[in-house]
């Protein structure tokens, strides 16, 4: 009887610390795809790149100050899909499902996680998405010059070519086709490698410098 006593005794603080596990497994789950999946087609269609001009843009139909308020930089209807996806976590860890009134529709339930501002990695996010377009993959040779120089705060599709082809520098663009810090840091430094005048305007000879010129020192 006294082995028995003092094997139940062992089990005890097992038992404790089993618990703590699960309970730090629960905290750390998320929505699964279908919920954020049906998500989308309430809130837009599942459309990544709608802006209908009512103030509310992409998949998730955030307004701009919500969308900055979890780190989003230009337009979110302008963000690449998974950027969309990882803010969208970012604002449910934030709030949990309130934002959205689609998620009261649907009678979506929050987790452990919703609310716990816990700022999230993007592989947490990864399992959101599944239906975004792919990234194109970069064109052979150096596309023309779109005909605009483009300098902070503008946004373009042509932008976005440039910024995927810098990634090939070892920059981490996700490819917005937006001019903002990262972007203008990425073209000083392109110039600076290649002589041209340091003036953070992405002109024609900075352009083909992407492709055909020396990579910046990182």
């Amino acid at each position: 009887m006294a082995g028995q006593r003092g094997f139940a005794r062992l089990l005890t603080p097992l038992a404790a610390l089993a618990a703590v596990w699960a309970g730090a497994a629960a905290a750390s789950a998320d929505p699964g795809h279908g919920d954020w999946h049906r998500l989308r087609q309430c809130e837009s269609g599942g459309r990544y790149g709608i802006a209908t001009g009512n103030g509310y843009y992409g998949a998730y139909q955030f307004d701009l100050p919500t969308w900055r308020s979890v780190g989003g930089a230009g337009m979110p209807h302008q963000a690449a899909p998974a950027e969309q996806d990882y803010r969208a976590l970012y604002l449910y860890r934030m709030r949990g499902w309130q934002p959205w009134e689609c998620a009261r529709k649907l009678g979506l339930r929050p987790d452990a996680d919703a609310g716990s501002k816990r700022v999230p990695t993007r592989a947490e996010s990864a399992h959101i998405g599944g239906d975004p377009t792919p990234a194109p993959p970069p064109p052979a040779g150096t596309p023309p010059w779109p005909g605009v120089v483009y300098t902070y705060g503008d946004c373009a599709d042509a932008l976005r070519v440039w910024q995927l082809r810098m990634n090939t520098n070892g920059y981490d663009f996700e490819g917005t086709g937006c001019y903002y810090a990262e972007t203008r840091t990425a073209v000083l430094a392109l110039q600076r490698a290649n002589g041209i005048n340091d003036s953070g305007k992405l002109g024609p000879t900075t352009w083909r410098a992407a492709w055909e010129g020396s990579p910046p020192r990182r």
